[in-house]
């Protein structure tokens, strides 16, 4: 999406801020959706990683970066031209703040897995399957029941000095404007929130040791906050390293700031997925399948997911471990032959000879949850090249994205189209051809760069100009489904799961 001259953007204007894995950016779009030429800034940052599972960072350091991006970003022009703020941030978050709003512990993030023996506890002392239909979660190492419980275990004194518990969001509002709620979308990514009430889940809460005085309300999006007071008020502004504000602070002080959005809504938002009928396939490290949907849905596959996002939609999908991750095993470990060779086996069409391959090298999440899941590769010869297990390991991947489909259409229907987003569409283009022809439906690649930004400004647009119209996502061309490859991929698909049911079914 090209960028707008600030004199030929159209008002209102809104500011988008994203707290990702690599850093915190922001920018500034017009009323069409449209980045403004030159109005955009990032500040790099990374996790504090250990072989122990941490993964942690200073809450304080990114309220510091955001008070740095808006500097950046923000001047006297834009003053009576902004008219919301918005802010995603990488889902699951979790920090403990004492009575004056000060943080006493880290931020830590959805990839600490230190809670691992947690979540064998609750998995033997809660029913599942139960509690996925109850919160739109399973119970694993990246929601907040299992890190709350661990926190209680291994660190009581800290948490007896905790008076409330926030996410990143609910931390950075608190500290620049003094109140705070839980958005939608954040608390569901907590998995304690009831998907059906949109408010915290009795059960959950009990079982990660916690009262829902020690969390914000949750806010719908049309639930915004301001510095003049609308919100939840936790201890004092300002108490952290950070207490001063951005030089332009009076341009956004007033106007309407979104509660905090979750980045997977944001990145499905901004890669044009706004309904049922536009499906967004991600594919980067990791994989995903989602799809906006407005209705809270009565039930939902085991394999699945299910986030209530606002007063009545829900974002809804499943995600595969190994995407890119799987690539470059095998780009490791097998001489493959130039891209080019691989385009052109690919578009020549299937072949029987090619091995399976069940893609689940770290694990497996939708749609069996078998954690301990490790690959499985069968029809293996010594006749079989590297453009062999290359076919045979875009096929796994592909079929692996049908299997989390399949459930997905029991809510959706039939998707019109696939949105394809994330860096492996780019680099690895081979796989979206395959995709088409697996899924028997139109891939469609996405190429706007920082869709999850994008995402944020036009749901803060949504708040401040709702209805209006916007400039829809970038595109390259579509892959369409070949009708001669479908008993292929019906008959691979049964063979990937006959090996299923064998070999990890009971994992």
């Amino acid at each position: 999406m090209l960028s707008v001259d600030p004199s030929d953007a159209v008002d209102p204007l809104v500011l988008a801020l994203d707290v990702g894995s690599t850093g915190t950016r922001g920018g500034v779009y017009d009323a069409l959706g449209r980045p403004v030429s030159g109005q955009r800034h990032k500040v790099r940052h990374q996790f504090t990683t250990g072989a122990d599972g941490t993964s942690t960072i200073d809450p304080d350091q990114v309220v510091e970066e955001i008070v740095q991006v808006i500097d950046e970003v923000l001047s006297k022009q834009h003053r009576g031209r902004i008219a919301g703020v918005g802010i995603d941030t990488f889902s699951a978050s979790l920090i403990g703040v004492d009575a004056d709003g000060r943080a006493v512990t880290p931020c830590y993030t959805y990839a600490d897995s230190r809670c691992a023996p947690q979540v064998a506890e609750l998995r033997n002392e809660l029913d599942e399957l139960e509690v996925q239909q109850r919160t739109g979660t399973r119970i694993h190492s990246s929601y907040l029941p299992a890190r709350l419980r661990w926190l209680a275990a291994t660190r009581p004194e800290l948490v007896a000095s905790v008076r409330t518990w926030l996410s990143l969001s609910e931390y950075v509002h608190l500290q620049l404007l003094g109140v705070t709620g839980a958005g939608t979308s954040v608390a569901a990514w907590t998995g304690m929130l009831d998907r059906h009430t949109a408010d915290w889940d009795p059960e959950m809460l009990a079982a990660a040791g916690i009262s829902a005085e020690q969390l914000s309300p949750v806010h719908h999006p049309d639930q915004p906050l301001t510095d003049t007071g609308t919100g939840h008020r936790v201890g004092g502004r300002g108490s952290g390293k950070n207490s001063g504000r951005p030089k332009h602070w009076d341009v956004v002080a007033d106007v309407p700031w979104l509660p905090g959005l979750s980045d997977g809504l944001a990145s499905n938002v901004g890669a044009g997925g706004t309904d049922a009928q536009g499906w967004v396939l991600a594919a980067a490290t990791s994989g995903a399948m989602r799809v906006l949907v407005d209705e809270v849905p009565e039930r939902v596959g085991t394999g699945l997911w299910c986030y209530r996002v606002d007063r009545t939609r829900s974002l809804v999908g499943g995600a595969l471990n190994d995407v890119g991750r799987a690539v470059a095993w095998l780009e490791g470990i097998a001489q493959l032959p130039p891209k080019e060779e691989i385009t052109r086996a690919v578009l020549a069409g299937p072949s029987d000879n090619t091995p399976l391959i069940l893609p689940f090298l770290t694990g497996e999440r939708s749609t069996g949850w078998a954690g301990d899941a490790r690959a499985v590769i069968t029809g293996l010869t010594a006749a079989h090249t590297g453009l062999d297990l290359t076919k045979g390991l875009l096929e796994g991947i592909a079929l692996s994205y049908v299997r989390v489909a399949q459930q997905l259409a029991e809510i959706a229907g039939t998707p019109s189209q696939l949105l394809a987003s994330g860096r492996v569409g780019s680099d690895l283009p081979e796989l979206l051809p395959v995709l088409a022809d697996a899924m028997n439906a139109p891939v469609t690649p996405v190429t706007i760069k920082r869709s999850t930004l994008h995402g944020t400004a036009l749901l803060t647009l949504d708040l401040v100009l709702p209805y209006g119209t916007r400039t829809p996502a970038d595109v390259a061309e579509t892959h369409q489904p070949r009708p001669e490859c479908l008993p292929y991929y019906r008959e691979r698909q049964a063979e990937f799961e006959r090996v299923y049911a064998g070999v990890l079914a009971d994992d």
